[in-house]
């Protein structure tokens, strides 16, 4: 069959950046947020993220979710990984030859669920509303 996309260098940062980035996080949620700073700094995700005036600091502040530290989260060292292979899926399914940023935020939707939506929801936006700004379909609807 059809070989691994290449990735995109603005994919290829952001997963190199949230490598460096994930240890330092103490729960699923701050790993989110990780994600998204990295995200709204790179590529065409980069750009709808900055267009839904999606800023550095969350608009909202959250409650402490302490009680989730580290129990709660992903792999630990390995969520870069399991977000890379989401997104390679995800870059696949849809024939791509190269996996871009939006492969990437996608698979961060997929890996953090809940805790990736209450990280944009902080932020001003929601999925359906990035989705939609990059002109995407999430992995799973209609068009899938």
């Amino acid at each position: 069959m059809n070989a691994e996309p290449a990735l995109a260098p603005d994919a290829a940062m952001v997963l190199g950046i949230a490598s460096t980035a994930m240890p330092f996080a103490r729960t699923p949620e701050a790993e989110a947020e990780r994600w998204l700073r990295v995200l709204r700094l790179n590529g065409e995700v980069g750009m709808a993220l900055q267009a839904l005036g999606v800023s550095e600091g969350s608009l909202q502040v959250r409650g402490g979710s302490t009680d989730r530290e580290r129990a709660g989260s992903l792999d630990d060292r390995d969520v870069v990984a399991r977000v890379t292979a989401e997104a390679v899926h995800i870059a696949s399914r849809r024939g791509a030859t190269v996996l871009t940023t939006t492969d990437v935020l996608m698979a961060v939707m997929q890996v953090y669920g809940a805790d990736f939506d209450r990280v944009l929801e902080a932020h001003g936006t929601d999925r359906d509303e990035v989705i939609e700004r990059l002109g995407a379909t999430m992995p799973g609807s209609e068009g899938d």
